[in-house]
């Protein structure tokens, strides 16, 4: 049972609205920085300064899906009139047995956070796949309002086929565009050419930059470099959906006139109810398992 369990919430943006409901509706007690600018309905959610939540009597802190740089800054907090800071000495204030529970986690949360136990939300499967579903919507609508020319008939190359690559590239596809798929693995290419797209191998990735009006890439690491960028077509569209700091070299696309969008966010940003649905559908049984 979650009655009058406490959670403390440090930033976040719309999805985390919707979580919070679904954590009140749960019976958790519910403390929140970062959200001065709001206004909530309920008077069961306590908002406050960073500083005045009390974390010794908190049974888990929720911190937001990009979790925090490695300065410790929360950055995924637009209703904030304050900069939030995390820190091993703030996790030190709780009890031993306080969850914290984040999107991801860089070097620095992780080791902030390293006396406690730390649980990595979008590390899951379940959650990682959900969320895959508004990523690829509102790719698809970048692509629509960044274009002249309909997906439908329009040449899409989409780098990596792990859980948000898998959606984007099936979603582009049932819209009519002409799909080809960049991956490292033969099972994946045979999983490709089953669902009709065409695969390619990162070794043959060069030659197929030119043939294409939209560039879709998932994998978190520099792929797109100064030298792949140089074959590209410069009326391409490029959309990055890789965490921080992504897989494109932007200051060169941007050199090469190459319209580049950098998309993070995007389920927060184009269907927050659903996302945040989908994090409170996920944390909510770990909350019942845990506490």
């Amino acid at each position: 049972m979650l009655e009058n369990k406490r959670i403390a919430v440090i930033g976040g943006d719309t999805r985390y609205i919707e979580v919070m409901n679904r954590l009140i509706e749960a019976g958790l007690i519910v403390q929140v920085a970062g959200f001065k600018n709001y206004r909530f309905t309920s008077d069961k959610v306590q908002s406050k300064k960073l500083k005045q939540i009390d974390f010794s009597i908190q049974d888990a802190i929720l911190l937001p899906v990009s979790g925090a740089n490695e300065k410790g800054k929360v950055e995924l907090a637009p209703y904030a009139d304050e900069e939030l800071y995390v820190s091993r000495e703030l996790f030190a204030q709780t009890k031993e047995d306080c969850l914290i529970y984040t999107g991801i986690a860089g070097n620095y949360l992780q080791e902030a956070a390293k006396d406690h136990k730390l649980i990595r939300l979008f590390h899951r499967d379940d959650m990682a796949i959900l969320n895959a579903i508004p990523t690829a919507e509102g790719t698809l609508e970048l692509a629509m309002h960044h274009t002249n020319y309909t997906i439908h008939r329009s040449h899409v190359l989409v780098l990596g086929f792990g859980r948000v690559g898998f959606t984007v590239a099936r979603l582009f596809a049932a819209v009519g565009a002409y799909v080809t798929v960049c991956v490292r693995s033969s099972t994946d290419a045979a999983r490709i050419t089953e669902m009709g797209m065409k695969p390619i191998y990162y070794k043959e990735l060069e030659h197929y930059l030119t043939k294409q009006q939209i560039i879709i890439n998932t994998v978190p690491a520099r792929i797109l470099n100064k030298k792949a960028l140089e074959q590209m077509d410069s009326t391409s569209l490029m959309i990055d959906l890789a965490s921080s700091p992504g897989g494109v070299d932007f200051k060169e696309a941007s050199k090469l006139g190459i319209h580049s969008i950098h998309a993070l966010g995007l389920p927060g940003k184009v269907a927050p109810k659903t996302a945040g649905n989908i994090i409170a559908d996920v944390l909510l049984p770990l909350l019942e398992q845990d506490l």
